[in-house]
């Protein structure tokens, strides 16, 4: 096959950039892109962020991106690129550049094109002065040339996008799993309802115990009572579990018998490093001796932190004495971006601005209790400054509040939703195989060195 290479410009029908101001953010409204929610040639909208009427009005005023558009960052980071899915209204963040592909383009050809290596490069690459770049500008950016294939762009896009439609397959199951354990958390640790439903029960004179299995169960008493004897039996051992009153007298109303203990005391709170960007020998953005975590990796990892985007050396680990994360430890960052959370898959490393959570041998809680309980904090109890990301500091987290419950309904809670979690661990394992089959495949499709039919 005989490649050619064709400008960006000259396969876009318009590249626009985003207004150069920042968006005035509201907690709904219309959705503002940001560059935290383009990750891996996708669109994340699970965080999303929002503008008024009056400013996103003001921000589509030179164009508003629709299905099939492009978007790519410019900076913070560069190159990262997603596409505007089908009955999404949205508007351009900061550092973004909108491009739409003239008629005759495949949209999905060019979003997998942007992300090849080739691509990347030259997005990288400053032609001016021979270096490296942090950001792209316009012009430089309408003159990358990207890979023509003919017709058989259209056979490419389709491979491609089969593999990424399996991996978001597994995505929207994980995600479905994730929530149906916060949801038991929720219910158990939370709102309490097997404890109320108990208080209840007993003001009104009926029997507590079913009162909690119902509550536990959210089955109707008819229901229960055609369970089968031992499944009703092991319901009514869990029900067991929970007390029966509110302890007021507490730090915060908790059912009597838990307690509420800070992170420090519950785990040996540990915080990352990171040794001088000036010696970059201490670091490689392949596969290094160490994954070393940072908070855009967390944004991009699954309940299970698996990738790093760089890695650091053992001598580095020694030299500055960088804490290594064991398995199955939670993360937390706390800086910048606060509380995205996940759970070590291996031993690794983070950067400062993560904290990890190492449980002893003797502990009262779980990684999988902590990580839930977590996911559902609000951390803006933390602190008091209208901005708590300036609030929040390591001091911050090792005081931070944890409620306990007892440790056999904790243990409990951990079996009944342990697979769950086995569960999102197989899916992101077969996530990454995916994603590095795709990888492999994008730049051999792009080069002509594997053909697919046209």
């Amino acid at each position: 096959m005989r490649l050619k290479a064709e400008p960006l410009a000259s396969m876009c029908e318009a590249i626009v950039d985003c207004p150069h101001s920042t968006p005035v953010w509201t907690n709904s409204g219309f959705v503002v892109l940001r560059n935290q929610n383009i990750k891996g040639g996708r669109l994340d909208l699970s965080s999303p962020s929002y503008t008024d009427e009056e400013h996103f009005k003001q921000r589509v005023r030179r164009m508003a991106p629709r299905a099939g558009d492009i978007v790519i960052t410019r900076e913070a980071p560069m190159g990262d690129v997603c596409k505007i899915p089908e009955g999404l209204i949205c508007c351009l963040g900061q550092r973004q550049v909108l491009l739409r592909p003239k008629a005759g383009v495949n949209p999905d050809y060019l979003l997998y094109a942007l992300q090849s290596p080739s691509v990347q490069d030259q997005i990288r690459w400053n032609e001016g002065t021979g270096s490296t770049v942090s950001n792209i500008r316009i012009p430089v950016l309408e003159k990358i040339e990207i890979p023509r294939l003919g017709q058989a762009e259209e056979s490419i896009a389709a491979t491609l996008k089969s593999v990424d439609d399996k991996i978001d397959v597994n995505r929207r199951i994980n995600q479905t799993l994730e929530a149906m354990a916060l949801a038991i958390f929720k219910s158990w640790f939370v709102d309490f309802d097997p404890v109320k439903a108990k208080i209840a029960a007993k003001a009104e004179g009926q029997d507590p115990l079913r009162a909690a299995m119902r509550a536990i169960s959210g089955k109707p008493y008819d229901e229960l009572d055609a369970l089968p004897p031992e499944q009703y039996e092991q319901l009514a051992t869990t029900a067991l579990l929970f007390p029966d009153e509110i302890d007021e007298s507490a730090v915060m109303d908790i059912p009597k018998g838990w307690t509420v203990q800070s992170a420090d005391s519950l785990t040996e709170v540990g915080i990352g490093k990171t040794p001088p960007r000036k010696e970059p020998q201490w670091f490689t953005e392949g596969q290094g001796e160490w994954r070393w975590v940072s908070i855009r990796d967390m944004g991009a990892s699954g309940v299970f932190q698996q990738r790093a985007s760089e890695y650091l050396t053992s001598e580095a680990v020694v030299r500055f004495n960088v804490r290594v994360v064991p398995d199955r430890t939670v993360l937390l960052s706390f800086k910048l971006t606060i509380g995205r959370v996940a759970i070590t898959d291996g031993p690794m490393l983070t950067n400062e601005a993560i904290a990890h959570f190492k449980l002893p041998s003797e502990t009262a809680v779980s990684s999988e209790y902590l990580y839930l309980y977590l996911k559902g904090f609000d951390f803006s109890t933390l602190g008091s400054t209208s901005s708590i990301a300036d609030a929040v500091n390591s001091k911050t987290i090792r005081e931070m509040p944890i409620t306990v419950a007892s440790r056999d309904l904790i243990d409990k809670f951990t079996k009944s939703v342990t697979p769950l979690f086995e569960e999102m661990r197989n899916r992101q394992n077969e996530i990454s195989s995916l994603g590095a089959t795709r990888d492999a495949l994008l730049p051999k499709l792009l080069s002509g060195e594997i053909e697919v039919p046209a």
